[in-house]
């Protein structure tokens, strides 16, 4: 079985850890460049993970030339 979080432009994966550092700094909270990051607190990685994922999609709704849809509830 494949990994679910596998990477389908394996090439995206430098992108998106500048997208993780660049979200943390905005956040407020720092993160080690030696990849060990054991002592952030599951609360603070789910504001890293859910601001990522805003971005992620607002580019993609920009990309499709949609620009912003009403789905949220």
């Amino acid at each position: 079985m494949a990994k679910s979080n596998s990477l389908v432009v394996p090439q995206a994966s430098q992108a998106l850890d500048q997208m993780k550092y660049e979200v943390a700094s905005q956040l407020g909270i720092s993160l080690s460049r030696d990849g060990y990051n054991g002592d952030i607190t599951t609360y603070n990685a789910g504001k890293i993970g859910g601001s990522i994922t805003r971005r992620l999609v607002e580019i993609a709704e920009q990309s499709l030339g949609g620009g912003s849809t009403n789905f949220r509830r």
